[in-house]
């Protein structure tokens, strides 16, 4: 079981009241001198505000996705809830569970809940709930969520080797254009967009379907670690080894039979076992699980995701390749053929980071957030040559407001993992003109990050860590006490180190860190 006691002896509260007064009366808080960063930051909080609904079906509020979407998406919006959860912790929570409680008796979650109906005609997953949800439960020690989440996606995972598993081989398999979300996309050209009479247990036929979907298969595989851990904090030893097992088998089955190492790419296997070659955004997914090796992320980084004619645009990261013949242009509204998505760019930091690519990821974010404050509108997806957002598509898309949200912390203030505090100084950053960033960490201390004439300085429940001059990552424990500074800038940085009385300077290399622990 998790341990309660040592969780919330540590700062971990239970979730609060659904009244919006009381959630935001803890909530991260962000000011800049910089009116424009400012301005657009409040927009997203608000836009995020005004996308927390009670949805038909269920009696909790939940984060919906906005824009032209009214409800709540498996493929992501419980991953977004995640990412909003130090705002609104209780709709975090019950934007995992809405899901688990509308699931069917036979194990089938639904892949989305809207206003007008629950729908149940296609999977649609991209980041695992499973492991949305074991991130949360981990974080909060929430025993209820735990458990409904272990038992929801242990028979979720059952159903899926039922249903989507017809030819035997143990990936998980696509049946119309809507499993992977990849809407309007020539990976899917031709294809029915749902499945044959809104039932996910059939495919259509005459398509040479059922396809082997790398990413489907990642999302099973994402799971089934998050389950192994859930199993192991549950006490169920002899379960999470069964996980690991089975999560292993189908990593190996991906990179054996999915992945082809002359092209750098992951392909769909039609059932002709001929590869559908389209080169999209499938390849950050199977980063976003971790499915590849370190060796294997840089050679995909390499010859695919760091090339400016392919992936890495001037507004990173196309939904295909730039120089994929089936890239779509003119760009229409909702195209997954190649626009930057916003729900792309807020599930990079699942990745980017994990592979040791926080310099160019700064790139990125930097990009991104300001095409976000220079347009204001809060859409759904833009040309990554341009920067310039889709008219067409309607504003106040949530996905969008939380990149905003979630780079300005990753930018310029403060990150936190399970073990640590990442302290992101960019000086220079238009975020960070005056800045102060205060939050409440998962073990109840106060951080808090505040660039002055003389520096950032960093802080914890009001103890001085450190003051920091240049650009660097610093991190700290939960406590405040000092393990490394990271390189987070495309050119080499010189930082120089005020703590515990000494002054030290730091030559960091793009990407590179240096233990502070000594």
């Amino acid at each position: 079981m998790i341990d309660r006691r040592s969780l919330l002896a540590a700062g971990a509260a239970a979730f609060w009241a659904p009244s919006a007064r009381a959630e935001t009366a803890g909530a991260p808080r962000f000011t800049t001198t910089n009116a424009s960063w400012q301005a657009a930051y409040d927009k997203a909080l608000s836009v995020l505000d005004g996308n927390v609904q009670t949805m038909p079906r269920y009696s909790h509020p939940v984060l919906i996705e906005g824009s032209a979407y009214q409800g709540i998406w498996m493929e992501c919006g419980p991953h977004e809830s995640l990412v909003y959860r130090k705002f609104r912790p209780d709709v975090a929570k019950y934007s995992h569970m809405c899901f688990f409680e509308l699931q069917r008796a036979d194990g089938q979650l639904p892949c989305n809940n809207k206003v007008t109906e629950t729908g149940f005609g296609q999977i649609q997953m991209v980041v695992p709930v499973a492991a949305t949800a074991w991130e949360i439960a981990r974080a909060t020690g929430d025993d209820e969520l735990l458990n409904a989440t272990y038992t929801a996606c242990s028979m979720w995972d059952a159903w899926l080797l039922k249903h989507r598993n017809t030819r035997g081989t143990g990936l998980t398999e696509g049946f119309c254009t809507y499993d992977t979300g990849h809407d309007n996309s020539p990976r899917w050209a031709g294809i029915p967009a749902q499945c044959p009479n809104k039932d996910a247990k059939l495919f259509p036929s005459g398509y040479n379907l059922p396809w082997l979907c790398p990413d489907l298969s990642a999302t099973t595989y994402g799971a089934r670690k998050a389950l192994a851990d859930m199993a192991k904090a549950l006490g169920k030893t002899t379960e999470a080894d069964r996980w690991t097992e089975s999560a292993e088998q189908m990593r190996a089955l991906i990179l054996s039979k999915l992945y082809v190492p002359e092209d750098a790419a992951f392909y769909d296997l039609d059932a002709n076992n001929q590869f559908v070659k389209v080169r999209g955004d499938v390849l950050t997914r199977m980063c976003g699980e971790h499915v590849v090796d370190q060796k294997t992320f840089d050679d995909l980084w390499t010859r695919q995701i760091s090339k400016p004619t392919a992936f890495w645009a001037p507004y990173p990261l196309p939904s295909i390749a730039l120089d994929d013949p089936k890239f779509v242009r003119p760009i229409p509204r909702n195209s997954w053929g190649g626009a930057s998505q916003a729900l792309t760019a807020l599930r990079a930091p699942r990745w980017m980071e994990h592979y040791g690519r926080p310099a160019e990821f700064g790139q990125m974010m930097d990009a991104w957030g300001r095409a976000l404050v220079a347009d204001g509108t809060f859409r759904q997806q833009m040309d990554p040559l341009t920067g310039v957002f889709n008219a067409e598509d309607p504003t106040g898309y949530s996905p969008a407001a939380l990149v905003l949200m979630d780079y300005t912390w990753r930018l310029a203030g403060i990150d936190e993992t399970p073990e640590h505090l990442h302290w992101n100084i960019r000086p220079w950053h238009p975020a960070a003109q005056g800045a102060v960033f205060a939050m409440t960490t998962d073990a109840g201390k106060a951080a808090e990050l505040r660039y002055g004439k003389d520096g950032a300085t960093l802080t914890v429940s009001g103890k001085a860590v450190a003051t920091v001059g240049g650009t660097g990552r610093i991190t700290t424990d939960k406590a405040g006490r000092l393990v490394s500074a990271t390189g987070i800038d495309l050119k080499p940085q010189t930082i120089t180190l005020l703590a515990n009385g000494r002054t030290t300077r730091l030559a960091l290399k793009p990407n590179g860190t240096q233990s502070l622990t000594a």
